[in-house]
């Protein structure tokens, strides 16, 4: 297949991956509970991440990542430093609502926007799935040059996109009906705050390896 092999087992380890909660699943959380609409844009943010990291990978940039201690470690605090800044934002909002009230101006949704691709750009480990994990269903005989490492880079893309949006959905479903609880609103609030936190620690930890 073009210069693919074992693509199904791409694709499950794709859909598996998709599901395991990580900073971009809660942070599309946190933006769906606002409403809908700043859902949507925190998911093609985050997407919009994970076509950069395709793009650079497949040119061969950033293996920068995995061959310079230095490059990788920069990346990892600019990185943990972020989402540390989220977190603490989170914790110290004093908004009663729900994460917050949800604003239908433009400069609202375009940070939304910026904050979830960065979130998603920002992690070395994105970075090194895509030069580590990818490479290993090509094919060595292959002849098509970069174009299977995009076709791979797409599915999981897609896979990504599709449980994404179905997170958006299923948050704005149900917090409808919690915006209005004060006690809720603040304990969601704690919640996402530490958990970004703990991404943020956890991410100083990683290794390049």
């Amino acid at each position: 297949m073009v210069g693919i092999q074992h693509f199904e087992v791409f694709f499950l380890a794709c859909i598996i991956l998709s599901l395991t909660p990580g900073p971009d699943t809660i942070y599309i959380l946190s933006r769906s509970a606002v409403g809908k609409k700043s859902g949507i844009y925190s998911v093609l943010g985050t997407s919009s991440g994970i076509i950069t990291h395709t793009v650079l990978a497949a040119l061969g940039l950033s293996v920068i990542l995995a061959k310079s201690a230095m490059a990788f470690m920069i990346v990892k605090f600019i990185g943990a430093a972020y989402l540390v800044y989220l977190g603490v934002k989170t914790l110290v909002s004093k908004n009663e609502n729900l994460i917050c009230i949800e604003k239908s101006n433009a400069t609202s949704l375009q940070e939304t926007f910026i904050h979830g691709f960065l979130n998603n750009l920002l992690n070395p480990k994105v970075a090194l799935f895509f030069i580590s994990f990818l490479p290993q269903f090509i094919d060595p005989s292959n002849v098509y040059g970069i174009f299977p490492f995009i076709l791979l880079g797409t599915t999981f893309y897609v896979i990504s996109l599709v449980w994404s949006f179905t997170l958006v959905l299923i948050s704005s479903l149900v917090t409808e009906y919690l915006k209005k609880d004060v006690t809720f609103s603040k304990m969601i609030n704690k919640f996402c705050g530490i958990i970004y936190i703990g991404f943020g620690l956890r991410l100083l930890t990683a290794d390049n390896k």
